[in-house]
């Protein structure tokens, strides 16, 4: 998210989160201009939340303090020891692993206590983002130690089976390309849609 009106809008459908991203490379980067003005507005119950790649640790805490974050997403090679750092800055702090059917999930082991939720995305070149969803039967190999955060190319019709995978340990589900206009503008009837029809099962 990064216009203002468009943040106004699915502010609106109170989502429990709402993702900035502060990666210069993604085509939905907010951009050098971000001002706390466009999202001081949110009420406190959506976390605001930074998505970051391989920042430094300073940046990440200086994003933290700007826009006053609540939560970080760390889609890159950050290690235990960083997400720590992060944690101590007061946020949650979601892990992302990019999941294909090679995917260690021992690998989590050593994240256990540095971050609050893993984020599974689909294995691509990039960091996230693609639009592409990885099978989700692969999950199944997951111990559901720690909730999970679903994402990566997940539509509005894929409410209905989200909610069947009451064995994984969803805690959220992270929408992005699939509901945009265009990257870094949403669709707000897609986003209404789909919110309409995760909550009428919970």
């Amino acid at each position: 998210m990064r216009d203002t009106k468009n943040i106004e809008a699915i502010a609106e459908l109170k989502p429990d989160y709402m993702g900035f991203i502060f990666y210069p490379k993604s085509p939905r980067y907010v951009g050098s201009d971000f001002a706390l003005e466009d999202i001081c507005h949110l009420p406190q119950k959506i976390k605001r939340t930074g998505v970051f790649v391989n920042t430094k640790e300073q940046e990440v805490a200086d994003a933290v303090n700007t826009y006053h974050l609540n939560a970080v997403q760390l889609h890159g090679h950050e290690s235990p020891e960083f997400c720590l750092k992060a944690k101590q800055l007061g946020v949650e702090v979601i892990k992302a692993f990019q999941i294909d059917e090679d995917f260690d999930f021992d690998l989590l082991k050593r994240y256990a206590d540095s971050c609050d939720f893993y984020l599974f995305d689909t294995k691509t070149k990039a960091y996230g983002g693609s639009g592409h969803k990885f099978d989700w039967k692969i999950l199944e190999k997951y111990d559901r130690h720690k909730p999970i955060f679903l994402s990566g190319g997940i539509t509005v019709d894929d409410a209905e089976d989200i909610l069947n995978l009451h064995q994984l340990n969803i805690y959220a589900v992270d929408i992005n390309s699939k509901f945009e206009i265009k990257p870094g503008l949403k669709d707000v009837e897609l986003v209404k849609g789909f919110v309409e029809r995760m909550r009428r099962e919970i």
